[in-house]
């Protein structure tokens, strides 16, 4: 049977629980990398969050990045940051700002500019954000986040238990790191559409890890009645089950942003849709992987340290020793059946010197 064929039943046998230390390692070194870009780079925040003035021109002949740059430092006034050229075409425009400005300084602005660059005062447009409306937009940002991670993690504990909600909440948090940072990294604004995205990206991995979760306790129904494997078998098995359906809305997902990302934002030049194309795309990426192999490893790890899931560890392996030993086919299928699936644990070793069972055949 194809692998694509497995997937799509289910029946795959990654081993996603048992080396979950390298998956551990690599989430590591990329939030690590965001932090440093992040504490080092910083973001390019918009007018929205930190307050001051934004100019928007026409590029023409005359209207160039590098001349509305001139023209702005001419006019007395430092950019902040390098000027912006966003749409194509007959609608390129150019977008620079400055700190916040006087009613009077933008007046003096958009006339000296004007002059400078030989266009009329009515083709600039001045978008004007206070500091302190600014600051109520990054606060009211923040509580809002920090609201959503709380709800989260009730709503899992409530639903599920608390394990399973710091799982969700670690990967959540796995997401909002390494998708800031990327954005740190790139350079693309930080705007309102970008929070916005972000709570959509956070929904996005929290279904995703739900759809997981209820499978783990799906199949881990009765492990202690039937002992016919381990809680760590019984959630990498959920997670397999789960491949398809987790690659098939990812991918669902991710193309249609794909295409505002390199086709709106790229290729066309639309750059009011890039920030939030860009974290939408980088989100919905980090989040799948989150689900499968950071949310549902954090659960195992702390679940087998319960007493009761010790103890069901060792019945699974007294039992399968035992299917060894005695050669019986009932364990030995069930065993087989299991073991190698999940968490690395070998198939039973036939007993030394054991002959193997076969059905006896029926005489005409």
């Amino acid at each position: 049977m194809s692998i694509f064929s497995k997937l799509y039943r289910g029946e795959t046998r990654f081993d996603f629980i048992g080396t979950r230390r390298r998956w551990y390692a690599a989430s590591a070194l990329l939030i690590v990398i965001c932090i440093l870009s992040i504490a080092f780079r910083g973001f390019n925040v918009s007018i929205d969050f930190k307050g001051g003035t934004q100019f928007q021109l026409p590029k023409g002949a005359n209207v160039t990045v590098t001349s509305a740059q001139n023209a702005m430092q001419s006019a007395g006034q430092t950019p902040e940051g390098a000027a912006q050229q966003v749409g194509s075409g007959s609608n390129s425009q150019i977008i620079i700002k400055t700190k916040e400005l006087s009613q009077q300084e933008q007046s003096d602005v958009v006339a000296k500019m004007a002059t400078a660059l030989k266009i009329n005062k009515s083709d600039i447009t001045i978008d004007s954000v206070s500091s302190t409306w600014g600051s109520e937009i990054t606060t009211k940002a923040v509580q809002g986040l920090i609201a959503f991670l709380i709800f989260v993690f009730i709503y899992i504990a409530v639903r599920y238990e608390w394990r399973m909600g710091v799982g969700a909440l670690v990967a959540l948090l796995h997401d909002m790191i390494i998708s800031a940072g990327i954005y740190s990294i790139v350079g693309f604004e930080l705007t309102p559409s970008t929070i916005v995205g972000l709570l959509t990206i956070l929904g996005f991995s929290l279904y995703d890890t739900v759809v997981v979760f209820d499978k783990v306790n799906e199949n881990a129904k009765d492990l202690g009645a039937t002992a016919r494997m381990t809680y760590g078998e019984a959630a990498n098995l959920a997670v397999n089950q789960t491949l398809m359906r987790s690659i098939n809305t990812s991918l669902i997902s991710l193309l249609p942003v794909a295409g505002l990302l390199f086709v709106g934002a790229g290729l066309l030049g639309v750059g009011t849709i890039k920030d939030l194309a860009l974290i939408l795309f980088i989100g919905l990426a980090v989040g799948a992987y989150s689900s499968l192999f950071l949310a549902t490893p954090i659960v195992v790890e702390l679940k087998e340290r319960q007493p009761e899931n010790k103890i069901l560890a060792k019945r699974v392996q007294a039992k399968r020793a035992n299917a060894a030993r005695t050669g019986d086919p009932a364990l030995a299928t069930a065993a087989a059946a299991t073991a190698p699936r999940v968490a690395g644990v070998p198939a039973p070793a036939p007993r030394p010197g054991a002959r193997p069972v076969r059905k006896a055949r029926k005489r005409p």
